[in-house]
């Protein structure tokens, strides 16, 4: 063993860190919980303390078909930007920034090559889900929302956003429906709805049966023109499927023909940056 294994052996070289797990509790007396995020920061370094959620909440409504996913987005976003601002313990301001539902562990001790790694490690050991698999139908929505999220986090726009916007405020009271993102570059809207063509095949109807109502309401509360651009995996990942295919060709051609955009997560880098231009990033 030479000298540089040896150090890596025995964890020599290596950043002391210590994390906490953030657990999502719909119901503290069942005691039932999610995983949803880490934080992470050196030894004796509190400035040092970064957070990560999850993309992917499909795990979360599994217990909690219900869960405020926007709030949970949302604490994400507040706890770092409290994190990097203030000086106080970090046990306090996680107390202080979540809410009953969200419970975080005690500190643990790692050992970190470099911080991003480890983040990502546990990420994966501790969050993100293990039976991808045999979720994957029912999660496939949340999967396409994930990397639209990514994306749009790579090109610094995501925070510039509106998120989870409710149709009814350009359509009628009681439409259910909220679109996943959007934003405003001048006298254009420009919408995004992750929409998984293996199993949201109502949701491709919902959507084309919305935008006439969508399109009016949006010129005639903010005189705008409405872009509307569903977010979809590609055909490829069908392949072989014919039942599957022509369903996936029926939702695509039900949404075209009422001028919604069928866009496939290959284009999002392309939309992140065309984003990133128009909102002068």
């Amino acid at each position: 063993m030479n000298r540089q294994e040896a150090k890596t052996w025995t964890g020599a070289g290596r950043i002391p860190c210590e994390f906490f797990l953030v657990r999502y509790v719909p119901d503290p007396v069942r005691g039932e919980f999610v995983n949803i995020g880490v934080l992470l920061r050196e030894a004796g370094k509190p400035e040092s303390a970064t957070v990560r959620f999850t993309r992917d909440w499909s795990r979360v409504r599994c217990i909690d078909p219900d869960a405020d996913t926007e709030m949970l987005e949302a604490l994400e976003g507040e706890l770092q930007r409290r994190l990097a601002e203030e000086d106080q313990p970090v046990m306090r301001t996680m107390n202080e920034s979540f809410s009953q539902m969200v419970q975080v562990t005690i500190a643990k001790p790692s050992l970190a090559e470099s911080m991003p790694a480890e983040m990502e490690l546990l990420m994966r050991l501790h969050v993100e889900s293990r039976k991808r698999e045999s979720v994957a139908r029912k999660s496939g929505r949340m999967a396409i929302h994930g990397r639209m999220r990514s994306e749009f986090e790579r090109a610094g726009v995501w925070e510039l956003m509106r998120k989870r916007i409710p149709a009814s405020s350009y359509t009628q009271a009681g439409d259910t429906l909220k679109i996943d993102c959007g934003y405003r570059p001048n006298g254009v809207v420009r919408m995004f709805h992750a929409v998984s063509l293996d199993t949201d095949i109502d949701l491709a109807k919902v959507l084309a049966f919305s935008m006439d109502g969508l399109t009016k309401g949006f010129a005639d509360k903010e005189g705008a023109k409405l872009d509307f651009a569903a977010i979809v995996q590609p055909l490829a990942a069908l392949a072989g499927d014919a039942e599957r295919e022509e369903q996936y060709s029926f939702a695509r051609e039900t949404m075209e023909s009422k001028g919604i955009r069928v866009l496939t997560t290959e284009r999002l880098p392309q939309l992140a940056e065309a984003a990133q231009r128009e909102l002068r990033v």
